[in-house]
């Protein structure tokens, strides 16, 4: 099939754009707003984008706390989300009040962050400690608002559990992350194979 993608006249029961671009990987962001509130909220536009230096983004639809907070301090913690924490993970997808501190609706615990002054989650098998760069508007063809704005921040700490390190390596397999497909699907990494790149 082919549809417009603009008009989005798919005729399909479910949009299915996110269905076809994925897995994503899970950003699950814990953020602290100027007044102190604490925020965790999983965003499934995210993704490194620089190696060197280590950069990632994330996308809001809307000015969510997460963003605000960012703006307000500069500084957030990318957590990794992994099966055996999926639903501590989906439990803070839930819209409450910004007061709501959501490693408490959870049941997930708060641990220091080592160059931020943001928490992360304990329990996460890894965490990406990261300052706040820029926020992007994101605009359509015609010049209007998507309704979406990219935070962009620098990694300048990386936590990782040793138990999921393997000679040298992180064991992806054993961490089992979590990532978004289309609809309510999500899926894990649990086969990892390689390739070698071409040599001229």
């Amino acid at each position: 099939m082919y549809y417009d993608a603009v008009k989005n006249d798919h005729t399909l029961p479910h949009d299915p754009f996110k269905a076809l671009v994925g897995p994503r990987p899970i950003g699950w962001i814990s953020s602290v707003g100027k007044d102190g509130s604490v925020n965790l909220a999983p965003y499934s536009f995210f993704n490194a984008v620089a190696s060197r230096p280590h950069l990632v983004m994330f996308s809001s639809q809307g000015r969510k706390d997460s963003l605000l907070n960012i703006e307000e301090t500069g500084a957030f913690v990318c957590n990794m989300a992994s099966y055996a924490l999926r639903d501590a993970m989906n439990a803070t997808s839930a819209p409450v009040e910004r007061e709501v501190n959501e490693f408490e609706l959870a049941g997930l615990t708060m641990a220091d962050s080592v160059s931020v002054p943001v928490p992360r989650v304990a329990e996460a098998p890894a965490a990406l400690e990261c300052r706040y760069l820029q926020t992007v508007p994101l605009t359509v063809l015609s010049g209007e608002s998507a309704e979406h704005w990219m935070v962009i921040g620098q990694v300048t700490g990386i936590h990782i559990d040793d138990a999921y390190l393997k000679d040298g390596l992180v064991d992806s397999e054993k961490m089992q992350l979590l990532a978004r497909l289309g609809y309510m699907d999500y899926s894990t990494v649990d086969r990892v194979f390689s390739l070698n790149r071409p040599q001229n």
